[in-house]
């Protein structure tokens, strides 16, 4: 089973999560034997948060109470509010999780507060565009490291850039081994093409049809 925490925070951008909540929240497309998914609204307190899109969203628990271990993964949005200090001890989660071989799925202005920990310094990443982490995060020395994708995954480190939101997701998805490898090609191309072919190849690929 994977507890898969959203870390929420002013001004999350709402569009960088849509796709992978969706999917682990609902499990429609969960294979056969698929892990369990519980997925949890994490914030620094308890307080409500209002996302870009002007969402309030009350979070479901503190970022203390992140579990530390393999099954563990935490999902960082974008935001315009990542300069925050009190952003400071999901950052410590984070480093922890990484470290005990759970999973950190960073988007947007999340990797920029990465970048700032130096944890993307020695391992391949993206985020949005060339020059962007350097501009924002003084202190990065990880541009050999990073690429110009939308995604990229190491291992227990997946990053994106803003538009890079379903491949991101396609990432997550995979890592966790929720559905089989038939739906997520097919999930993937419906979303990325909206050709009626992937949605067709989707539906067959389901447990049962």
């Amino acid at each position: 089973m994977y507890t898969v925490y959203l870390y929420v925070l002013e001004t999350l951008a709402d569009w960088e999560i849509g796709h992978v909540t969706a999917e682990l929240s609902s499990g429609r497309f969960f294979r056969e034997g698929a892990p369990e998914v519980a997925l949890r609204t994490a914030g620094c307190n308890r307080a409500p948060v209002r996302t870009m899109g002007g969402l309030n969203v009350v979070p479901d628990c503190t970022v203390d109470e992140i579990s530390i271990d393999a099954s563990g993964v935490l999902l960082l949005p974008g935001a315009d509010t990542w300069g925050d200090a009190r952003h400071a001890a999901v950052l410590d989660r984070a480093e922890a999780l990484l470290a005990a071989g759970g999973t950190v799925c960073a988007i947007c202005g999340a990797t920029v507060a990465l970048a700032n920990r130096g944890l993307l310094d020695h391992r391949p990443h993206a985020s949005n565009g060339p020059g962007f982490l350097e501009r924002f995060a003084p202190g990065y020395r990880g541009q050999a490291h990073c690429a110009d994708a939308p995604s990229v995954a190491d291992g227990n480190l997946i990053t994106a850039g803003c538009t890079g939101a379903l491949a991101w997701a396609r990432h997550i998805l995979d890592r966790l081994d929720v559905f089989s490898p038939a739906t997520l090609q097919a999930w993937y191309d419906y979303f990325r093409t909206g050709a009626p072919e992937h949605f067709f190849a989707l539906m067959q690929s389901l447990p049962g049809e």
